[in-house]
């Protein structure tokens, strides 16, 4: 029988009642004495020199406070990049500035250039239309491989070229890949895109700048998934502002999928300008400056190579991506394409000989960094599209070739440099046949026949490394920051909790999670268990939410901190009841001694932490509050295998999904139904990339997709009602929980599965398509059936 309260329950979330009614607070809420609004004046082109910028007669419009321009920057910090990467020559990348406002050149549509700080945001846009500038256009660079042709126009004049690093991975492998490719029985090889996207959260960003000169504290209020960091960041390495003199807030955030976990200029603006004029400066991001402004995901192109025995055991792969990292380095771009990617090539197989080359490139387009998944999904679907590309060319079952060369030993050391600690692949691929039916395949796809349309299934695996850890060897890879989570667990004198912690909810319904993990420690209902978050007046120094680490790590954190209060209230209750520490027992919130009757509530013992009158103070301190950081000792490693179903029209190309299944393992879970949530959530989001979302740019750079109107997000109709189970599970071995994370899984696991499924009912209707790059519209499906 299903549990109905603490770990393992589907509690509802709580946190939905104030969304659902109205009452969320989000960061455009916030609205303080006197504020001014700040209009950003964008680059209209691609790439220019400022020859020049007159905000006279703009400056003298009505309402407006001040105008900024790069000038006013200088000496300023430009935004830092939080992870430096070193090639395979052992040359550190190169690693333009990135100022605050545009300084000489702008680099991509979108890069400000000056700020205009209004009474209103209309007289701030009014002004902003009246600035006189002048940019001498320069020849853009869209293309990567064009960007590191002899001759190409550079992005930034200081650097020796368009190529920020040039990365092997591992080096020592190269040799020796190369070889077992070239006697190898038989290799499949396949060059794909994985298209740019824009992250397109339901709330666009928000920052709110404000300044105390009697204390001279400043604070922002900003949509972040980490404020802590952009604390960090912003404060040490642009504004120099001290930390104790630096508030970041991050109150209700409506979603993120990576795209608020980056510092951004918009940002440290609204600080500086707060200061500048001493009142508060308010900006917030329209939907189409979005499209312009926030970082970008994925956009690789890549060359991958599988090389299998004659008995079709994989034997080594070879892959060389062109990786764009846009105008500038994003926070932690260049982690995504290197460390977050090549790590994960091995997938869930026992490949012995890999070798991953990237090159990262510079180009006239907005910076490109973390999107749900991050290098995870850009290895999986290198992976399993080549797998299935290699089973159709060698004439084997594709579930039959992919369960040959599955890991089944564990823990298991792979050739590119991590080591899964659990798994079963075997059994998440047994549940994903029996949920899919796979054995009445054949019975749907005569019934599509019947009505003219092409049905296939795509099948694909997964794995994924999440809570990105740990410090010390994410210091060696070049991350700028520890990895670590933090937590505070304060106790109220009538029992009560607080946790305040450094993991960022924005979306994931921490808020119901974490209690029911405090809850069951303890023994004592979920009601009594808070959750702060989001503000770093009063929460530890923490790393935030990302890479579906906030249970894994986040989590661990808390359970640390809760195992100190534990311990200590132990000691008040073995004193309280004239008992012997070790004897003491606690459950169901009361502490017993183990073989008597003698009890005292939890309650009871809290009120005699903070009422100390019958406790030696020499051997307890007064008081119930606890703070731990957890450093995880190795990265979690969820895994799954998926399923989809579509069916082509062969007459216009179109490809529906008929049904989509995921049976993922997750290790232990807290909240089965905030977990299927986060998948179905995923699976969206993997399904829009694959079919709809696509973010291009034209010669001259251009966005060609910066609106609703030509970037199709999924809707509704464009997904079925998924299948989902995560009952296969084998808990990670290294966390208190025994968690991995769920919230990537669905969009990593995705893509390949839809367009394995497309490539399969083209090919059973007699097409010779081997590969369609996404989005799998219905002009590019025409176009391939049709030669």
């Amino acid at each position: 029988m299903p549990k109905d309260h603490g770990i393992g329950a589907s509690t509802k979330r709580r946190e939905d009642v104030r969304f659902l009614t109205g009452e969320g607070r989000y960061t455009d809420d916030i609205n303080l004495r006197g504020q001014a609004y700040v209009y950003f004046l964008r680059s209209d082109v691609a790439h220019g020199r400022i020859t020049s910028i007159d905000t006279k007669s703009a400056s003298e419009m009505p309402g407006v406070v001040r105008i900024f321009t790069g000038a006013d920057f200088e000496g300023v910090g430009g935004l830092p990049c939080g992870w430096q990467v070193t090639d395979r020559h052992g040359e550190v990348m190169q690693e333009p500035g990135h100022p605050i406002l545009a300084q000489g050149k702008v680099r991509h549509v979108g890069d400000p250039i000056a700020a205009v700080v209004a009474e209103s945001l209309g007289q701030a846009r009014d002004a902003a239309e009246a600035i006189a500038l002048d940019i001498e256009e320069l020849p853009a660079v869209i293309d990567m491989k064009a960007a590191l042709a002899e001759g190409a126009t550079k992005v930034h004049d200081d650097l020796t070229s368009n190529l920020c690093y040039d990365w092997g991975f591992v080096e020592d492998n190269r040799d020796a890949v190369a070889k077992a490719i070239d006697e190898a029985a038989h290799v499949t090889t396949l060059e794909l895109k994985n298209n740019r996207l824009v992250a397109n959260p339901m709330e666009p960003r928000v920052a709110v700048g404000d300044y105390e000169r009697g204390t001279d504290h400043s604070t922002l209020y900003t949509t972040s998934q980490n404020p802590h960091v952009i604390r960090l960041l912003m404060g040490a390495f642009v504004l120099g502002i001290p930390e104790h003199k630096l508030r970041v807030v991050a109150p209700d955030v409506g979603g993120g999928f990576g795209t608020k976990i980056f510092h951004y200029a918009e940002e440290a603006f609204c600080t500086f300008a707060a200061k500048a004029i001493n009142r508060p400066v308010k900006w917030t991001c329209s939907r189409s400056e979005a499209f312009i402004s926030d970082a970008h995901g994925r956009d690789h192109v890549t060359k991958i190579e599988l090389a299998l025995d004659a008995d079709n055991n994989f034997t080594a792969i070879r892959t060389e991506t062109y990786a764009n990292m846009g105008a500038y380095l994003s926070t932690f771009a260049p982690s995504v394409p290197t460390w977050l990617h090549g790590t994960l090539m091995a997938g869930n197989y026992k490949t012995p000989l890999i070798y991953v080359n990237v090159k990262a490139v510079f180009t006239n387009t907005v910076p490109v960094d973390a999107y749900r998944g991050a290098g995870r999904p850009e290895a999986t679907y290198q992976l399993e599209r080549v797998i299935d590309k290699a089973a159709r060319e060698l004439g084997v079952d594709p579930i039959a070739l992919r369960r040959q060369n599955f890991i089944t030993e564990f823990p298991y050391a792979t050739p590119v440099a991590v080591e899964y600690d659990t798994g079963d692949y075997n059994a998440t691929m047994d549940k994903l046949e029996e949920i899919a039916d796979i054995a009445g395949f054949a019975a749907r796809r005569k019934e599509s026949e019947a009505r003219g349309k092409l049905r296939g299934l795509g099948i694909n695996c997964y794995i994924e490394a999440c809570g990105i850890a740990p410090s010390n060897l994410v210091g060696q890879l070049g991350a700028r920051a520890g990895l670590y989570e933090s937590a505070t667990v304060r106790v109220n004198a009538t029992g009560g909790l607080v946790v305040m912690t450094g993991s960022h909810s924005h979306g994931q319904g921490h808020e119901t999670s974490f209690p029911q993990v405090i809850a069951e420690m303890i023994g004592i209902d979920e009601s009594m268990v808070e959750i702060v978050h989001g503000d770093t007046a009063n929460t530890p120094m923490g790393m935030g939410t990302y890479g579906s680490r906030s249970i894994a790590v986040g989590g661990s954190a808390m359970v640390r901190a809760a195992e100190k209060i534990i311990n200590k209230t132990k000691k008040i209750a073995a004193h309280l009841m004239e008992a012997s520490e070790a004897d003491i027992e606690l459950k169901d919130g009361a502490f017993s001694v183990a073989g008597t009757d003698k009890s005292v509530a939890w309650g009871d013992v809290c009120l005699a932490a903070y009422v100390p009158h019958n406790y030696p103070l020499e051997d307890i301190e007064p008081g119930l509050e606890e703070t731990a950081f957890y450093d995880p000792a190795n990265f979690t490693y969820p895994a799954g295998a998926y399923a989809c179903e579509v069916e082509v029209d062969p007459e216009t190309g179109k490809v529906s999904i008929e049904r989509m299944m995921a049976a993922d393992d997750f290790g232990n879970i807290i909240n089965p139904m905030i977990v299927s949530g986060q998948v179905h959530g995923g699976l969206a989001q993997g399904i829009g990339q694959a079919l709809l979302e696509n973010c291009a740019y034209d010669e001259d750079g251009q966005l060609l997709s910066a609106t609703y109107m030509d970037y199709a997000m999924p809707r509704a109709a464009d997904v079925p009602m998924f299948e989902v189970d995560h009952s296969a599970k084998t808990p990670c071995t290294h966390n208190p929980l025994g968690v991995k994370g769920c919230g990537e899984a669905g969009a990593i696991g995705s893509p390949p599965s839809v367009v394995n499924a497309v490539i399969d009912a083209l090919q059973s209707g007699g097409k010779s398509v081997t590969h369609i790059d996404m989005p799998l519209s219905p002009a590019r499906v025409w176009a391939a059936m049709n030669g």
